[in-house]
């Protein structure tokens, strides 16, 4: 009897010293909601090595109905492949949290990046140089370059001694120049949809390489963001407060999330990119009313709503402005306003627009040169032309020239 227990024992110490081995990776996740779903496959897609540790066998996730969807959760959402569009039955789909879980293992099972360990038990959990460290309970060490806290049980935030801060979702406004540094849009909080994250809000002060998602964030929206933001400082090896900016705007426009919340265009509309891009700008501001924002792409465009943050931008543009004082712009001025700030050849520039008119832009109106121009067309024109969001802002938005 005694050697048996012995042998067992034995087998055991084999079998834990077998497990003590590290696991490096450049992203850390723990948690199964929501913001642990957007945050696992952005950064894996990102290409950084990513390892979530998930506390039960499954996700625990749903999706919210009401959001302006993009990126991942728009991508979910057709996975769930509810044919009946009626809202009743849209939103008992997004809450059965055993088919949302379903379409999130389809998916993450092909991601070569991402490891997920179910049913995690991790023992401690601390820095490690400039990274971080979490010893599991099978003997395992994971070692990670940034950490994305999506954990809501508070057991992270307690093991790190680092309080969660729970910043909400803050609604568009054109008080301040702040809007041009969204990271991601469209979450609807009591009925206000025109909603903005900021890196700011993912991270804490003196606390590198970490990113926290609040309960009070709870979205796929907000995980996309926070996988982006790791995900780069992983692949690059360096630290999150280092990473530009636009790098990440522009990381998560590439995967279809949207940093601005216009209500009236969708992923679908083959102008969006364009139109989020100017949207960052300014140039064209969006129609807020009742907690909605609308683009409004096919208003026509008035010289005076354009005139500031255009030459806020360029330097070049106020003597353009100064010369042409005509109340609406047509499509022949915005073709001189691009030429002339931008240094193109008139002429070649317009060949080239008749040549993408309709093939390229997809737009459905005739071109004329007299003809007042609409926003969309606007929006396509000078994010082709004149590359506003190529533009450096600090962190308040304000433009570095």
């Amino acid at each position: 009897m005694k050697r048996g227990f012995f042998t067992a024992l034995v087998t055991i110490l084999f079998l834990q010293l077998g497990n003590a081995q590290t696991i490096k990776t450049g992203v850390l996740i723990i948690g199964d909601g929501s913001n642990a779903v957007g945050a696992s496959i952005q950064s894996s897609v990102s290409g950084a090595k990513t390892v979530l540790l998930l506390p039960g066998q499954d996700f625990d996730a749903t999706l919210p109905s009401g959001n302006l969807s993009s990126g991942i959760e728009a991508d979910l959402i057709k996975r769930l492949k509810v044919s009946d569009q009626s809202k009743e039955v849209q939103e008992k789909a997004f809450g059965d949290k055993a088919k949302v879980s379903s379409a999130i293992k389809s998916w993450t099972d092909t991601l070569k990046n991402l490891t997920i360990i179910k049913n995690a038990s991790w023992l401690k959990l601390k820095r490690s140089g400039s990274g971080w460290s979490v010893q599991l309970s099978d003997g395992r060490t994971v070692k990670a370059t940034a950490l994305i806290n999506a954990d809501r049980s508070g057991k992270v935030s307690e093991a790190i001694m680092v309080q969660n801060v729970n910043k909400p979702w803050r609604a568009l406004t054109y008080d301040n120049n702040l809007y041009r540094t969204s990271i991601a849009a469209g979450q609807q909080v009591q009925n206000v949809s025109s909603n903005l994250l900021f890196v700011s809000d993912l991270l804490i002060p003196n606390q590198e390489n970490l990113v926290v998602l609040s309960p009070q964030m709870e979205s796929v929206i907000a995980g996309q963001a926070a996988g982006a933001l790791a995900a780069y400082a992983a692949f690059f090896k360096t630290k999150i407060s280092q990473a530009p900016l636009k790098e990440i705007q522009g990381e998560l426009i590439r995967y279809q999330l949207s940093p601005m919340p216009f209500a009236d265009i969708k992923l679908i509309d083959s102008n969006w990119k364009s139109i989020q891009f100017l949207g960052l700008s300014g140039f064209l501001k969006a129609d807020i009313v009742n907690g909605s924002a609308n683009f409004k792409p096919e208003q026509l465009v008035s010289t005076a709503e354009i005139k500031e943050p255009i030459k806020e931008y360029y330097y070049k543009a106020q003597i353009w402005f100064d010369d042409n004082k005509e109340p609406q712009m047509t499509l022949g001025s915005t073709l001189s306003l691009v030429c002339y700030v931008g240094g193109k050849s008139p002429k070649n520039t317009e060949d080239e627009i008749k040549k993408n008119w309709s093939k390229v832009y997809k737009f459905k109106t005739e071109y004329d040169p007299k003809r007042n121009i609409t926003r969309r067309e606007f929006a396509v024109l000078v994010n082709d032309y004149l590359k506003p969001f190529g533009v450096n802002i600090d962190k308040s938005g304000r433009v570095l020239r």
